[in-house]
């Protein structure tokens, strides 16, 4: 499409338009662990998602629906989304693999209508990818427009380790981009890599922004570093969002500075903190100008953005904010700190529109004037510049994974050789920080194993949220009110202080 359109489209419309503009064209070329490529062209997509959705219409789904979305990264995983959206309902994406316990968690707060994933015993309404394949004998004529509102939605495991869902309850419709224009380095008509699981929300939005921009996305069912230069290469990617992890990877690859990126015209960066030297790798490898980092939440009260060529000349930085919103450090009474005061980080949209609401858990921090925050620490310069001291307090980002020490904790204090339990974030080299946990056993002299520890774990939670590394002590630090400080403990352990601790760490669990 070539015109610049006036108002907002659903993003159900543009798939079909463009699939009448291009019926042959690539709108997926899929990347398998095993076996050749193969692509899904727009006519398939358009017409693969009216049969899907006449499918979950027999299941009842509507405008008021919510639809679970837990496929790996397949070409499935979109046209189940789109079949959703064409219908008018709630998307929401789930971790194909999720532990049974945690994923009938997240099911009951949200209570779709139905489920689409290849799992068992699920208390709702449930399709796989062979009923989904079986829609062939539904009609692909095209349906009436529906604008989902809301549309999107991401699973959490949340801070307290009660499961939530933040939706997002703004129309899900938008104006396409006009031509030449460009925002954060993606365009209309690139080719994307999709190298992140669509369940997080960054892969997800980015790869359905892609496709209603006209993009080519190259979708790789699991990230390898290997895979994804090769990707890059042979179909001259543009644009991809890539976790730090997944940059330090790439670049850790034999040979990988050698190999040819000229194609890249945006990489977009978010999820957790990029430490300067890999910043830097990337900004020589494929120009300031091209590397643009995003810092926000999923929540979108607020966010700062930075091209690597601005922040060259603010290290360290995370941009400042755009001109739709307007950031504030404050302290725990809501009064504003000085420049280069570390506190908490609130963001105020212009738009009074609501960007996000919970199921199953309270609104975020609000001051009396509006300025929300999700928990993160910062302080800013005097030009403006945000600059993170934390994250978040307690929150641990492994590898782009936000990883809530509570739902750890839950799980671990299950076990019976366990009397009390602290989980922290340590520095690695590799993930960023890595999951941490400082146990108080009930007998000393009778420690639980790592492999069950670690088997533990794994059935109550998502494997990357499992520790990684383990430490016995005789107490935990707690105050008078029981309260522990984890960001103590933390700082402690990464500068090396391991005075009287008993350590346990097994690489086996790297």
């Amino acid at each position: 499409m070539t015109e610049r359109m006036s108002e907002p489209i659903s993003y159900g419309r543009r798939l079909s338009m463009l699939a009448a503009t291009h019926p042959d064209k690539a709108a997926i070329l899929f990347a398998p662990v095993e076996g050749p490529e193969r692509t899904v062209t727009w006519a398939e997509l358009d017409r693969a998602t009216n049969r899907a959705a006449r499918l979950l219409e027999t299941h009842g789904v509507n405008e008021r629906s919510m639809v679970v979305v837990g496929l790996p990264n397949w070409p499935e995983h979109y046209i189940a989304t789109f079949a959703a959206w064409k219908l008018g309902a709630l998307v929401l994406p789930m971790r194909s693999s999720l532990p049974v316990r945690e994923r009938d968690q997240i099911l009951a707060v949200g209570m779709p209508a139905v489920v689409v994933a290849n799992w068992e015993n699920v208390a709702f309404p449930l399709l796989t990818t062979a009923d989904l394949a079986r829609a062939d004998s539904y009609s692909d004529a095209p349906h009436p427009d529906r604008v989902p509102h809301p549309g999107k939605s991401v699973g959490s495991g949340g801070s307290t380790g009660r499961s939530k869902i933040i939706v997002d309850p703004r129309p899900l419709a938008k104006i396409p981009m006009a031509p030449g224009e460009s925002r954060n380095g993606l365009r209309p008509g690139q080719v994307q890599l999709i190298a992140g699981p669509l369940y997080h929300n960054s892969p997800f939005s980015w790869g359905h922004i892609g496709l209603f921009e006209d993009h080519i996305l190259v979708l790789m069912e699991r990230f390898n570093a290997a895979r994804a230069i090769d990707l890059i290469e042979r179909h001259r990617v543009n644009f991809a969002f890539l976790a730090p992890t997944m940059m330090k990877r790439i670049l850790d690859e034999p040979g990988a500075t050698e190999r040819d990126f000229s194609s890249i015209e945006g990489i977009f960066q978010t999820a957790a903190p990029c430490p300067p030297w890999l910043k830097r790798a990337w900004i020589n490898l494929i120009g300031g100008e091209k590397l643009h980092e995003g810092f926000g939440s999923t929540e979108a009260v607020g966010h700062t953005t930075i091209r690597g060529d601005e922040w060259l000349l603010h290290p360290g930085s995370v941009g400042k904010p755009p001109d739709d919103c307007d950031l504030r450090i404050l302290d725990e009474d809501f009064t504003e700190l000085p420049q280069g005061e570390v506190g908490e980080i609130f963001f105020r949209p212009h738009d009074p529109t609501p960007t996000y609401y919970y199921i199953g858990s309270p609104p975020v921090k609000t001051s009396p004037d509006g300025f929300m925050s999700v928990g993160d620490m910062g302080w800013v310069d005097a030009e403006g510049y945000l600059f993170l001291a934390d994250r978040r307090v307690d929150l641990i980002i492994s590898g782009g994974a936000n990883i809530y020490p509570a739902e750890v904790e839950a799980a671990l204090t299950e076990h019976p050789a366990i009397a009390d339990v602290a989980v922290i974030g340590l520095p690695d080299d590799d993930w960023g920080k890595i999951v941490h946990a400082v146990i108080q056993p009930r007998d000393m002299a009778s420690l639980p194993t790592l492999p069950t520890l670690d088997a533990h774990c794994r059935e109550r939670l998502a494997a990357y949220k499992a520790p990684k590394s383990y430490e016995f002590v005789n107490a935990l630090p707690r105050d008078d009110t029981g309260k522990i400080r984890r960001s103590a403990m933390a700082s402690e352990r990464a500068d090396g202080n391991w005075s009287g601790i008993i350590r346990v760490k097994d690489a086996a669990l790297r």
